[in-house]
């Protein structure tokens, strides 16, 4: 029988960990060296408003004005510049890119069960595996400083958060490989904040989503919602019960011509999801489509989302919301060998959360509209984070162990646990250098806060026309 690839063994898999420690010893990674990092952040950040809707690059700047947490979820490419001057193992994995403290939560898994994961990966890529631990631990920091949580309670939490991590690389270093493949956290109800979590998760349910986002139809017939494709897709035009709100420039419903262009893009996304998955989604008919604003870092980048009802109930009784998001390439696409190989920027996305999550929403696809990439998923289904408003010392440690835990199963899931595992040893040696760093790059982050919040950037964006005149501008 010929042996179709052949897997390093076990000792050769902890001789790479070991060999990166070499190539860059533990306490190097609390290294921060300002001089390295570009001079001018700020250029980063507007450099990479290329290709967003222009009238809503002011919304992003207000919203990362907000405070030096909200800085940080916008500013994944002034933190991958920023990574990239400084030496990494080398140890590659499938990285979330954006981890942070809110990119992680609960959401509806295809049996209806409450899961808790990563559940953002705009930025996924293969790349260095503490890239991802760093950026989780500076938000970690960050976010206690805007709770007011004290100093030793915060450093206590991010050194938590790390230790996790590290004990956990080392059980699933030592699991087979198919318990690792289907490993399930059970214990997220037993610490704060995850009651709090599971329960907004628990109320966030399609028919809230329904009357929070949509209203009755008061003007009669609505836009003609035709595609090509099965006939459970067509929709005559027919007065809709139910369509979207008109929040400009937050939500704004398209025009027919606009709506049925991105209904055509749906057409190839159904070719992206597994048969008995297409048999369900051609089951429902779209109503209304409508442009909607999500985020921090996505902010400007087009984004759509979809009204659909099913067809055994009456009006507004089984809705279905479809997101059509549009993906660039990743921040750390220019900095790491996998940035070239990703022709799709959605099935990029599509195949990194499949790797890192146990598991994906079942209507996870991607799709292209006027040669631009989508990400195609459910919105907002069953889906909550962690509240910063109510964030205690308490709280944001058992959150630490939670996401310890989770983003070391995605890690090991989509790389080498065995590799990581022998890089990170049994000491706390690695924990204690990326605390320094977390701590010296939160710092850095309210520099940079700082510097938007006097800049041109932020003055000029005031200066743009409000939302009424910007309403017919729907992209």
């Amino acid at each position: 029988m010929a042996i179709l690839w052949a897997p390093l063994r076990q000792a050769e898999r902890r001789a790479l960990g070991l060999r990166a420690r070499k190539q860059l010893p533990r306490s190097q990674q609390a290294r921060l060296t300002i001089a390295r990092c570009p001079k001018d952040p700020l250029e980063l950040l507007r450099a990479s408003m290329r290709d967003r809707v222009a009238h809503l690059i002011p919304v992003k700047y207000e919203r990362m004005a907000a405070s030096p947490f909200g800085f940080f979820r916008g500013s994944v490419p002034i933190m991958a510049a920023d990574l990239s001057c400084h030496p990494h193992t080398g140890i590659i994995t499938q990285i979330c890119g954006d981890a942070h403290v809110l990119n992680l939560g609960a959401f509806a898994a295809l049996d209806g069960r409450l899961v808790f994961d990563i559940n953002d990966f705009d930025e996924t890529i293969g790349g260095p595996f503490e890239f991802d631990v760093k950026r989780l631990a500076t938000s970690l920091i960050l976010a206690g400083r805007e709770a007011d949580i004290k100093r030793s309670a915060r450093h206590g939490a991010v050194l938590h958060f790390l230790r996790q991590y590290r004990i956990w690389m080392h059980r699933f270093a030592a699991m087979p490989v198919l318990e690792l493949a289907r490993y399930q956290i059970h214990r997220l109800a037993e610490m704060e904040p995850m009651p709090a979590i599971l329960a907004q998760a628990e109320r966030s349910t399609p028919l809230k989503i329904l009357k929070t986002l949509t209203e009755p139809d008061a003007t009669g017939p609505g836009c003609e919602l035709q595609r090509p494709g099965p006939a459970p897709w067509r929709s005559p035009a027919a007065a809709l019960p139910r369509v979207f709100r008109s929040q400009p420039p937050l939500l704004e419903r398209l025009s027919s011509r606009r709506a049925k262009a991105v209904l055509d893009a749906l057409g190839p996304y159904l070719h992206t999801l597994q048969p008995e998955r297409q048999h369900f989604l051609e089951q429902y008919c779209p109503r209304d489509v409508a442009f909607k604003v999500v985020g921090t870092g996505s902010v400007g980048m087009r984004d759509y989302v979809i009204y659909c009802e099913g067809p055994r109930c009456q009006h507004g009784s089984d809705p279905l919301f479809l997101q059509m998001k549009q993906e660039a390439d990743s921040s750390y696409a220019r900095y790491l060998p996998d940035g070239s190989k990703h022709r799709h920027q959605g099935r990029r996305v599509v195949e990194g959360q499949r790797a890192m999550q146990l598991t994906s929403d079942p209507l996870l696809g991607y799709t292209t509209l006027e040669g631009r990439d989508y990400l195609v998923r459910q919105l907002s289904d069953h889906k909550a984070s962690l509240d910063l408003d109510h964030l205690t010392a308490a709280s944001l440690l058992g959150y630490a162990d939670l996401c310890g835990e989770v983003l070391s199963r995605g890690h090991a899931r989509a790389g080498d646990p065995v590799a990581i595992a022998a890089y990170l040893g049994s000491s706390d040696r690695f924990d204690q250098a990326v605390l320094s760093f977390a701590r010296s790059y939160a710092d850095k982050t309210e520099h940079d806060w700082k510097l938007l919040r006097t800049s041109n950037l932020l003055r000029s964006s005031r200066s743009v026309p409000g939302p009424k005149r910007e309403a017919a501008r729907v992209p």
